[in-house]
């Protein structure tokens, strides 16, 4: 199958069932933003930079370039096809040991082109799985860490005690590590719309450093072989 114009590497899924934990020896990069010459993107790109700087090898997944339809027509009751672009998206995730997110705060939440991507891919008996006997599921995307980045124009102070830190409650503690994520990181950037060229240019720049940071301390690896589901 060739390429889809959504990575920046070339991904090969499986025809077969897919097993989470296969291989893992990459770390992926999420663009969350609808936009291409975005402020995220450009973070997004610098953190990749700084990954492979460490030693990593890396791969970019656009959201924007996916063809799919982002609602979940009948909720998790009824079945609703996979489009192609988001079964190799789903393997690629199978395949990171590390996956970092990057998208804006808009209405104190991401936007809808990544939940919709949460709400069609994200689900039950390939994230996360209730079994006999327990209340709480199993999250099935166990030993992989992840990176939330995201830009706001609110300042700090206004996020945590206006909104209580709502994407990170959501997306971070309600997502992914609901779906066994962890540990999960977070990079937030506040006030953009107040911020210089210059202070932009410094946020690309400690983004390079995390991304090179994050390929050593969370370096690929192979781990358990966990069956769908």
């Amino acid at each position: 199958m060739p390429c889809t114009h959504a990575w920046h590497a070339c991904v090969e899924p499986s025809t077969q069932t897919l097993l989470h934990g296969q291989d893992r020896r990459m770390h992926l990069v999420i663009l969350g933003h609808p936009a291409p010459d975005s402020l995220s993107d450009a973070l997004a790109r610098a953190y990749a930079s700084g990954l492979e700087r460490g030693g990593a090898r890396v791969e970019l997944l656009a959201l924007r370039s996916l063809a799919f339809d982002p609602h979940l027509r009948a909720g998790f009751s009824g079945q609703q096809e996979l489009e192609p672009d988001l079964r190799q998206a789903q393997a690629t995730i199978e395949r990171a040991s590390h996956v970092a997110w990057f998208f804006p705060t808009w209405w104190a939440a991401p936007p809808a082109l990544v939940k919709g991507f949460i709400d069609r891919t994200f689900l039950p008996g390939w994230s996360f799985a209730y079994r006999k006997r327990s209340a709480l599921p199993e999250g099935l995307l166990a030993g992989r860490s992840a990176r939330v980045v995201t830009t706001m124009d609110s300042p700090g102070w206004w996020y945590r005690f206006w909104h209580w830190r709502s994407v990170h409650t959501s997306f971070i503690n309600a997502t992914l590590r609901f779906v066994g994520f962890g540990p999960v990181r977070e990079t937030t950037f506040f006030d953009q719309k107040t911020r210089t060229p210059e202070q932009r240019a410094a946020w690309l720049r400690e983004m390079e450093r995390i991304g090179e940071r994050d390929a050593r301390q969370f370096p690929a690896r192979s781990s358990r072989t966990l069956a769908v589901a």
